[in-house]
């Protein structure tokens, strides 16, 4: 690939890198792996070219050659160029992720970067960031896509979360509410209060099978419903 103008749909730039595996040059590797039939290590990337003097040379923040930046913001780990988004390079999740980095923590057990707001408030799964999201099935822990986390522990990227919510509420994966339904389950409670069991029906027995259990009969004090804590 010959050079172009700086930048691509994903990228900010002035440089193209060199594909290790290849050797064909692109400005990013999300664009290399939607032409090639095989992915870039970024890792392994060692030579870059200028997109203004189209120099090869050494991976790094600015042009030996022409001065030119390649990127606001370098990683010489990840090889990431970019415009500033107070990125930083977290070690323990191994890539760069978008900050400032004051703002976030990194959860050992879940194994993710994750907002302060979520600290000591998050149920943890471990290594849940290294599984796909189960809308898309794609990837979630390298994604340029935020992550969501749900109130089971999940995650799913943002963008699925919010086409998840236009058609239901619950985690495809356990099946729990991905919403805070207390003022719903109220309503619930209330309506059911003000509805009692119909006379010929009150001494039925009915049996319920809940997400994460399962009920002996019991009689329910409403035709509406009954409100079953253990779930």
């Amino acid at each position: 690939m010959a050079a172009a103008e700086a930048g691509c749909e994903h990228y900010r730039r002035s440089c193209l890198l060199q594909a290790p595996c290849c050797g064909k040059f692109y400005v990013c590797r999300l664009c290399h792996d939607s032409k090639e039939d095989h992915q870039m290590d970024r890792f392994k990337v060692k030579q870059v070219q200028c997109a203004k003097c189209k120099s090869i040379q050494q991976a790094q923040q600015s042009c030996e050659d022409c001065s030119s930046m390649f990127g606001e913001y370098y990683c010489g780990i990840c090889h990431l160029f970019d415009k500033d988004k107070k990125q930083y390079h977290c070690e323990k999740c191994g890539i760069c992720r978008i900050g400032p980095k004051e703002d976030f923590f990194h959860c050992s057990k879940c194994n993710l970067c994750l907002a302060l707001s979520f600290q000591g408030k998050h149920k943890c799964i471990e290594n849940v960031s290294r599984q796909d999201c189960p809308i898309c099935l794609e990837d979630i822990h390298t994604s340029r896509v935020g992550a969501h986390v749900l109130p089971c522990g999940h995650l799913l990227h943002r963008t699925c979360y919010e086409d998840m919510l236009k058609e239901g509420y619950r985690c495809p994966l356990c099946m729990h509410s991905a919403l805070d339904m207390s003022r719903y389950w109220r309503q619930l409670d209330d309506e059911v209060a003000q509805t009692p069991m119909p006379t010929e029906y009150q001494n039925m027995m009915v049996e319920v099978n809940g997400n994460f259990s399962h009920h002996a009969p019991f009689q329910s004090p409403s035709i509406i419903g009954h409100s079953l804590p253990s779930c």
